[in-house]
């Protein structure tokens, strides 16, 4: 009988949470509005796994860099951007998180979520670019490209 009610509990938030994100007039139920809170918080998290891939990334090839070892042509330079490429990274995933917990709807919040939303896009462009000068330092020649190119 508990694990019933609480079935019914789990499908009855589940569709709530649903209807929360819905537009006016979208399927489930009409006249339902658009959440922007649960949006944003959404959005905010999607951004973060999108950031935490690029930091796993990131530190599996910090790792193929350092078993090349300093023999690497470029082998110091990527491996400083790589660090400040994670280092702004996890303060973007911190900056993700406070944004991702504060209520967007709250009018005495949103200037500073805006300022710190302002901030991340900042920092993810920042992250952008380190990542294409690592990308392009760390291209090294070798076998048949290597020899067309010579």
């Amino acid at each position: 009988m508990l694990k019933t009610e609480r079935a019914d509990q789990s499908r009855e938030l589940d569709l709530a949470s649903m209807r929360s994100t819905m537009p006016a007039g979208g399927p489930l139920q009409a006249g339902a509005e658009l959440n922007m809170n649960l949006y944003a918080t959404k959005k905010t998290a999607a951004e973060g796994m999108l950031d935490l891939a690029l930091f796993l990334a990131n530190v599996t090839h910090m790792k193929t860099v350092i078993e090349q070892g300093a023999g690497y042509r470029y082998y110091a330079a990527v491996l400083t951007l790589i660090s400040f490429s994670l280092v702004l990274q996890i303060i973007a995933g911190v900056l993700i998180v406070i944004i991702a917990r504060r209520d967007i709807t709250e009018e005495a919040e949103q200037k500073r979520l805006d300022s710190l939303n302002n901030k991340v896009t900042v920092l993810i462009f920042l992250i952008f670019i380190t990542n294409i000068l690592i990308s392009v330092l760390g291209m090294e020649r070798t076998g048949l490209f290597a020899r067309m190119h010579f």
